[in-house]
């Protein structure tokens, strides 16, 4: 955070793709990011209940000052001019944010009270991004101009891993069940779901066009069903069975994992088979096997993106047409959405892991 105050905090050029200028924070901002670049661990040493505050603080003020010092660098300047985060910001922001998750640390001895301090920054941010605070940063402002193809982007983006990890669970789950009963076959399921996952993910959407091409061309009422070599068979299909390998090793393992004693309990009581599977085994193993689900899902967010290679749509629409024009602004209006998008997902199917633990644990 010290060095960030030292380097360029914004770039400046008179359009998307032009070379541009970099500026540093005015004496004053630099003066202000030094004292909380210092008290932060200053607090660790001497204060620790200030430091969920102070990092907090910290983050904040880097959000207000990637708003207010890219408003300030288009004043006077040409609509196409574009003004985006530079090295020192970015810098800023990781010192800040490693603050912040060391001040939940500190907060979980501290109670609710520090638990609150150090996710202050949140509801701050979003006040500031409903505010408009930063629009004149240039990712917003390439969304501003791109509006309703990022939404028709983001929703074919959702929709490719939503299906995807639908049809890996669909498949995946009944197929744990056999090979969790059997030490053989899931040797050979985990096997070839594990050979999927050493080919790359673009190697795998290319070798999937030819044979889904010659399916199309063989029996042409596939085309009407929308299978073809380019577009959405072929991606869902990769994705589909890239998620098969999280989702079946996690449910061969967690019904494996539930303990002999419990099944024998429940075989006392009188239960059957397909009893004791669903009403004793099945809810044991969920929480691990949700885990599975979790990590599939996570990991079809960056597979998802490739797919745009192919037709597909999605996210990886911006990260590519920035790759090809060079601009950074495009890449990230896909690449930080996405990362969202991943931690949102994370966030949600770990809750709910969490959630079926604490009542499969108090019943």
């Amino acid at each position: 955070m010290l060095a960030a105050c030292w380097l360029p905090w914004v770039l400046l050029r008179p359009n998307r793709l032009a070379a541009g200028e970099a500026l540093h924070l005015p004496a004053l901002d630099i003066v202000v990011g030094l004292v909380l670049a210092l008290a932060v661990p200053l607090a660790g040493r001497f204060l620790p209940r200030a430091v969920p505050l102070l990092a907090s603080l910290a983050l904040g003020v880097g959000a207000w000052w990637l708003g207010s010092r890219t408003g300030a660098a288009l004043s006077g300047q040409a609509e196409f001019a574009r003004a985006s985060a530079s090295s020192g910001l970015w810098l800023w922001l990781l010192g800040a944010g490693i603050s912040v998750y060391a001040a939940r640390l500190v907060g979980r001895w501290m109670g609710g009270a520090g638990l609150l301090l150090a996710w202050l920054w949140l509801p701050a941010v979003l006040v500031m991004a409903l505010a408009g605070h930063f629009a004149s940063w240039s990712v917003v402002a390439e969304y501003t101009v791109q509006h309703n193809r990022f939404l028709q982007e983001l929703g074919r983006h959702l929709y490719l891993i939503l299906v995807a990890l639908g049809l890996a669970t669909l498949i995946g789950a009944p197929l744990a069940v056999w090979a969790s009963r059997s030490v053989r076959v899931s040797g050979v399921v985990l096997g070839l779901a594990g050979g999927v996952q050493t080919v790359p993910s673009l190697a795998l959407l290319g070798l999937l066009i030819a044979p889904l091409s010659a399916l199309a061309n063989a029996v042409p009422a596939l085309r009407s069903l929308g299978i073809s070599g380019i577009g959405l068979a072929p991606a869902l299909t990769a994705m589909t069975l890239y998620a098969l390998l999280p989702v079946l090793r996690n449910g061969v393992v967690s019904l494996r994992g539930v303990l002999p004693g419990v099944l024998d309990a429940a075989r006392g009581m009188g239960m059957t088979d397909n009893q004791r599977f669903w009403r004793v085994q099945l809810p044991l193993a969920l929480p691990v096997w949700l885990s599975g689900i979790r990590q599939a899902a996570v990991m079809l967010v960056g597979v998802a993106s490739v797919a745009q290679l192919i037709g597909a749509g999605g996210l990886g629409y911006f990260i590519f047409s920035g790759l090809q024009s060079g601009a950074a602004d495009l890449i990230l209006l896909g690449a930080l959405p996405a990362a969202l998008l991943a931690i949102v997902l994370d966030t949600g199917l770990r809750g709910l892991e969490t959630f079926l633990g604490q009542r499969l644990g108090r019943a």
